[in-house]
Protein backbone atom coordinates (compact mmCIF):
# COMPACT_ATOMS: atom_id res chain seq x y z
CA UNK A 1 0.00 0.00 0.00
CA UNK A 2 1.51 3.31 -1.23
CA UNK A 3 0.44 7.13 -1.31
CA UNK A 4 1.22 9.72 -3.61
CA UNK A 5 3.99 12.14 -2.94
CA UNK A 6 3.76 14.25 -0.09
CA UNK A 7 2.95 18.11 -0.70
CA UNK A 8 6.14 18.96 1.90
CA UNK A 9 8.19 17.40 4.12
CA UNK A 10 7.76 19.66 6.96
CA UNK A 11 7.88 18.10 10.38
CA UNK A 12 6.76 19.56 14.00
CA UNK A 13 6.97 17.74 17.44
CA UNK A 14 4.11 17.70 19.47
CA UNK A 15 3.49 16.45 23.27
CA UNK A 16 0.40 16.30 25.36
CA UNK A 17 0.46 16.17 29.03
CA UNK A 18 -1.52 13.88 30.92
CA UNK A 19 -2.03 15.02 34.23
CA UNK A 20 -3.84 15.96 37.70
CA UNK A 21 -5.78 19.29 37.94
CA UNK A 22 -6.39 21.12 41.19
CA UNK A 23 -9.83 22.25 42.03
CA UNK A 24 -10.41 25.93 42.08
CA UNK A 25 -6.58 26.47 42.48
CA UNK A 26 -5.82 28.72 39.25
CA UNK A 27 -2.20 29.35 40.70
CA UNK A 28 -1.22 25.69 41.74
CA UNK A 29 -2.16 24.69 38.48
CA UNK A 30 -0.36 27.72 36.67
CA UNK A 31 2.61 26.77 38.69
CA UNK A 32 2.12 22.75 37.37
CA UNK A 33 1.94 23.91 33.94
CA UNK A 34 5.11 25.99 34.04
CA UNK A 35 6.97 22.74 35.41
CA UNK A 36 6.06 20.49 33.24
CA UNK A 37 7.20 23.20 30.18
CA UNK A 38 10.62 22.50 32.46
CA UNK A 39 10.16 18.84 32.24
CA UNK A 40 12.78 17.28 29.69
CA UNK A 41 10.38 15.32 27.67
CA UNK A 42 9.02 18.56 26.96
CA UNK A 43 11.94 20.52 25.27
CA UNK A 44 12.46 20.79 21.81
CA UNK A 45 8.86 20.63 21.25
CA UNK A 46 6.81 22.56 18.94
CA UNK A 47 3.55 22.19 20.80
CA UNK A 48 2.60 21.13 24.07
CA UNK A 49 -1.32 20.59 24.89
CA UNK A 50 -2.77 20.11 28.87
CA UNK A 51 -6.06 18.94 29.17
CA UNK A 52 -9.80 21.19 29.41
CA UNK A 53 -9.76 22.93 32.16
CA UNK A 54 -6.12 22.78 33.29
CA UNK A 55 -6.10 26.15 34.69
CA UNK A 56 -9.61 26.13 37.39
CA UNK A 57 -10.98 22.70 37.51
CA UNK A 58 -14.02 21.43 36.26
CA UNK A 59 -16.97 20.32 38.90
CA UNK A 60 -18.21 23.51 39.56
CA UNK A 61 -21.68 23.11 41.43
CA UNK A 62 -22.57 27.07 40.43
CA UNK A 63 -21.83 29.88 37.95
CA UNK A 64 -20.84 32.06 40.96
CA UNK A 65 -18.44 29.10 42.53
CA UNK A 66 -16.25 28.92 39.07
CA UNK A 67 -16.43 33.12 38.22
CA UNK A 68 -13.61 33.77 40.87
CA UNK A 69 -11.53 31.02 38.78
CA UNK A 70 -11.97 32.55 35.38
CA UNK A 71 -9.90 34.57 33.56
CA UNK A 72 -9.78 37.08 30.97
CA UNK A 73 -8.16 35.66 27.19
CA UNK A 74 -4.97 37.75 27.43
CA UNK A 75 -5.12 37.60 31.00
CA UNK A 76 -2.16 36.52 33.81
CA UNK A 77 -2.14 32.95 32.50
CA UNK A 78 -1.74 33.29 29.06
CA UNK A 79 1.11 35.88 29.46
CA UNK A 80 2.93 33.79 32.62
CA UNK A 81 2.67 30.98 29.45
CA UNK A 82 3.95 33.33 26.70
CA UNK A 83 7.08 33.99 28.44
CA UNK A 84 7.89 30.34 28.41
CA UNK A 85 6.96 30.11 24.76
CA UNK A 86 9.20 33.82 23.71
CA UNK A 87 11.82 31.87 25.65
CA UNK A 88 11.69 28.50 23.03
CA UNK A 89 10.06 29.40 19.87
CA UNK A 90 6.77 27.14 21.12
CA UNK A 91 3.14 27.12 21.67
CA UNK A 92 1.37 25.96 24.20
CA UNK A 93 -3.09 24.97 24.10
CA UNK A 94 -4.53 24.58 27.82
CA UNK A 95 -8.04 24.12 29.06
CA UNK A 96 -9.32 27.17 30.91
CA UNK A 97 -12.37 29.27 32.25
CA UNK A 98 -12.40 32.26 30.14
CA UNK A 99 -14.79 35.41 31.89
CA UNK A 100 -15.46 38.40 29.61
CA UNK A 101 -16.83 41.92 30.46
CA UNK A 102 -20.48 40.32 31.06
CA UNK A 103 -19.24 37.97 33.75
CA UNK A 104 -19.87 35.25 30.84
CA UNK A 105 -18.06 31.81 31.54
CA UNK A 106 -16.34 30.06 28.72
CA UNK A 107 -14.89 26.62 28.71
CA UNK A 108 -12.22 27.88 26.63
CA UNK A 109 -8.64 26.90 25.42
CA UNK A 110 -6.44 29.42 24.49
CA UNK A 111 -3.51 28.96 22.00
CA UNK A 112 -0.47 30.81 23.00
CA UNK A 113 2.61 31.70 21.43
CA UNK A 114 6.02 33.71 21.66
CA UNK A 115 4.11 36.82 20.67
CA UNK A 116 1.12 35.75 22.64
CA UNK A 117 -2.38 34.65 22.14
CA UNK A 118 -2.50 33.40 18.59
CA UNK A 119 -6.25 31.64 19.29
CA UNK A 120 -9.10 31.05 21.17
CA UNK A 121 -11.42 28.55 21.15
CA UNK A 122 -14.96 28.15 23.57
CA UNK A 123 -16.51 24.82 23.90
CA UNK A 124 -19.32 24.83 21.40
CA UNK A 125 -21.09 21.85 22.58
CA UNK A 126 -22.47 21.92 26.41
CA UNK A 127 -22.70 18.32 28.05
CA UNK A 128 -24.99 18.28 31.30
CA UNK A 129 -21.99 17.81 33.87
CA UNK A 130 -19.60 20.44 35.98
CA UNK A 131 -19.08 24.11 34.61
CA UNK A 132 -20.54 22.84 31.29
CA UNK A 133 -24.26 23.20 32.99
CA UNK A 134 -23.34 27.17 33.79
CA UNK A 135 -21.21 27.92 30.62
CA UNK A 136 -22.40 29.94 27.90
CA UNK A 137 -21.91 27.54 24.47
CA UNK A 138 -18.88 29.01 22.38
CA UNK A 139 -19.56 31.77 19.51
CA UNK A 140 -16.40 31.83 17.86
CA UNK A 141 -17.08 28.69 15.49
CA UNK A 142 -14.04 25.85 14.06
CA UNK A 143 -11.11 27.46 13.15
CA UNK A 144 -7.77 25.82 12.20
CA UNK A 145 -4.81 28.45 13.21
CA UNK A 146 -1.24 28.90 12.25
CA UNK A 147 1.20 27.84 14.98
CA UNK A 148 4.44 28.87 13.10
CA UNK A 149 3.31 27.06 9.49
CA UNK A 150 1.80 24.23 11.67
CA UNK A 151 -2.25 24.56 11.02
CA UNK A 152 -3.92 23.50 14.21
CA UNK A 153 -8.03 22.94 14.64
CA UNK A 154 -9.01 23.54 18.43
CA UNK A 155 -12.31 21.79 20.11
CA UNK A 156 -12.72 20.39 23.77
CA UNK A 157 -14.24 17.05 24.63
CA UNK A 158 -17.71 16.56 24.12
CA UNK A 159 -16.97 18.51 21.07
CA UNK A 160 -15.41 15.28 19.81
CA UNK A 161 -18.74 13.15 19.82
CA UNK A 162 -19.93 15.18 17.27
CA UNK A 163 -18.02 14.31 13.50
CA UNK A 164 -18.96 18.16 12.36
CA UNK A 165 -16.68 19.34 14.35
CA UNK A 166 -13.36 17.73 13.35
CA UNK A 167 -14.97 17.74 9.47
CA UNK A 168 -15.13 22.17 10.03
CA UNK A 169 -11.47 22.14 11.67
CA UNK A 170 -10.47 19.82 8.61
CA UNK A 171 -11.98 21.58 5.67
CA UNK A 172 -10.53 24.83 7.38
CA UNK A 173 -7.23 22.90 6.58
CA UNK A 174 -5.71 21.71 10.13
CA UNK A 175 -2.93 19.70 10.02
CA UNK A 176 -3.03 18.52 13.57
CA UNK A 177 -6.87 18.18 15.60
CA UNK A 178 -6.52 18.43 19.06
CA UNK A 179 -9.54 17.57 22.00
CA UNK A 180 -8.07 18.68 25.59
CA UNK A 181 -10.64 16.48 27.59
CA UNK A 182 -11.86 15.84 31.08
CA UNK A 183 -13.44 12.39 30.15
CA UNK A 184 -14.62 10.46 33.72
CA UNK A 185 -16.02 6.75 33.53
CA UNK A 186 -18.49 6.03 30.86
CA UNK A 187 -16.76 7.41 28.07
CA UNK A 188 -13.57 4.50 27.70
CA UNK A 189 -14.79 3.86 24.25
CA UNK A 190 -14.75 7.33 23.34
CA UNK A 191 -11.04 7.51 24.78
CA UNK A 192 -10.66 4.47 22.85
CA UNK A 193 -11.84 4.91 19.03
CA UNK A 194 -12.89 8.78 19.24
CA UNK A 195 -9.62 10.00 17.97
CA UNK A 196 -8.61 7.29 15.26
CA UNK A 197 -11.64 7.63 13.50
CA UNK A 198 -11.84 11.43 13.71
CA UNK A 199 -8.33 11.05 11.93
CA UNK A 200 -9.10 8.65 9.47
CA UNK A 201 -12.39 9.81 8.36
CA UNK A 202 -10.06 13.52 8.05
CA UNK A 203 -6.89 12.07 6.97
CA UNK A 204 -5.46 14.38 9.96
CA UNK A 205 -3.46 13.92 12.58
CA UNK A 206 -5.24 13.77 16.30
CA UNK A 207 -4.37 14.36 19.41
CA UNK A 208 -7.05 13.59 22.57
CA UNK A 209 -4.77 14.87 26.26
CA UNK A 210 -6.90 13.95 29.11
CA UNK A 211 -6.95 14.47 32.84
CA UNK A 212 -6.79 11.61 35.78
CA UNK A 213 -7.00 11.83 39.43
CA UNK A 214 -10.24 12.53 41.23
CA UNK A 215 -12.39 15.89 41.38
CA UNK A 216 -15.52 16.06 43.48
CA UNK A 217 -15.95 12.26 43.43
CA UNK A 218 -15.65 11.80 39.68
CA UNK A 219 -12.65 9.78 38.58
CA UNK A 220 -10.88 10.87 35.72
CA UNK A 221 -9.78 8.34 33.33
CA UNK A 222 -6.25 9.22 31.50
CA UNK A 223 -6.15 7.28 27.91
CA UNK A 224 -4.72 10.57 26.30
CA UNK A 225 -3.82 9.30 22.56
CA UNK A 226 -1.96 10.63 19.39
CA UNK A 227 -3.00 8.89 16.12
CA UNK A 228 -1.81 9.35 12.46
CA UNK A 229 -3.79 10.61 9.24
CA UNK A 230 -4.85 6.67 8.62
CA UNK A 231 -5.90 6.20 12.36
CA UNK A 232 -3.09 4.32 13.72
CA UNK A 233 -1.56 5.43 17.15
CA UNK A 234 1.33 7.11 17.47
CA UNK A 235 1.16 7.33 21.25
CA UNK A 236 -0.61 6.81 23.89
CA UNK A 237 -1.09 6.76 27.58
CA UNK A 238 -3.76 3.93 28.28
CA UNK A 239 -3.83 4.28 31.65
CA UNK A 240 -4.51 6.57 34.51
CA UNK A 241 -0.89 8.00 35.69
CA UNK A 242 0.42 10.97 34.87
CA UNK A 243 2.32 10.82 31.57
CA UNK A 244 3.85 12.70 28.09
CA UNK A 245 3.08 11.20 24.77
CA UNK A 246 4.92 12.55 21.98
CA UNK A 247 5.46 12.31 18.32
CA UNK A 248 6.82 13.92 15.57
CA UNK A 249 4.25 14.52 12.79
CA UNK A 250 4.45 15.46 9.25
CA UNK A 251 2.33 18.23 7.93
CA UNK A 252 2.77 17.27 4.50
CA UNK A 253 1.14 13.87 5.06
CA UNK A 254 -1.86 15.73 6.61
CA UNK A 255 -2.41 18.17 3.62
CA UNK A 256 -2.30 15.17 1.02
CA UNK A 257 -5.93 14.49 0.97
CA UNK A 258 -5.79 11.89 -2.43
CA UNK A 259 -4.71 8.70 -1.27
CA UNK A 260 -2.81 6.54 -3.85
CA UNK A 261 -3.71 2.68 -2.90
CA UNK A 262 -2.97 1.24 -6.17
CA UNK A 263 -2.38 3.25 -9.39
CA UNK A 264 -5.27 4.08 -11.61
CA UNK A 265 -7.05 1.80 -9.72
CA UNK A 266 -7.74 2.41 -5.54
CA UNK A 267 -7.90 6.02 -4.91
CA UNK A 268 -9.46 8.04 -2.45
CA UNK A 269 -9.22 11.48 -2.67
CA UNK A 270 -11.19 12.31 1.13
CA UNK A 271 -12.18 16.10 0.10
CA UNK A 272 -13.07 15.50 -4.19
CA UNK A 273 -14.88 12.31 -2.93
CA UNK A 274 -17.40 14.28 -0.37
CA UNK A 275 -21.26 14.82 -2.07
CA UNK A 276 -22.05 17.88 0.72
CA UNK A 277 -25.23 18.16 -1.90
CA UNK A 278 -26.61 15.65 -0.20
CA UNK A 279 -25.62 16.28 3.40
CA UNK A 280 -28.44 19.45 4.06
CA UNK A 281 -30.02 17.33 6.61
CA UNK A 282 -27.39 17.43 9.22
CA UNK A 283 -27.38 20.99 9.52
CA UNK A 284 -31.04 21.26 10.65
CA UNK A 285 -32.12 21.88 14.02
CA UNK A 286 -33.38 18.33 15.65
CA UNK A 287 -36.71 19.56 15.88
CA UNK A 288 -37.22 20.25 11.76
CA UNK A 289 -35.12 16.92 10.94
CA UNK A 290 -38.58 14.84 10.22
CA UNK A 291 -40.08 17.34 7.84
CA UNK A 292 -37.38 17.11 5.29
CA UNK A 293 -37.53 14.39 2.49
Amino acid sequence: MSESPQATSATRKICGIQTHVAFADTAANLASMLRWLEHPDTQGMDLVVFPECMLSGYCFSSLAEALPHAESIPGPATQAIQRVCESRSLHVAFGMLERDANDRIFNSCPLVGPSGVVANYRKVHMPYLGIDRFATPGDLGFQAFDADGMRVGIHICYDGSFPESSRCLALDGADLLILPTNWPPGAETFARYLPNARALENNVYFMSVNRVGTERGFRFIGNSKICDPNGIPMAEAAHEDQAIIQAEIDLGRARNKRLVRVPKEHIIDRWADRRPETYGRIVLPHHLRRDVL
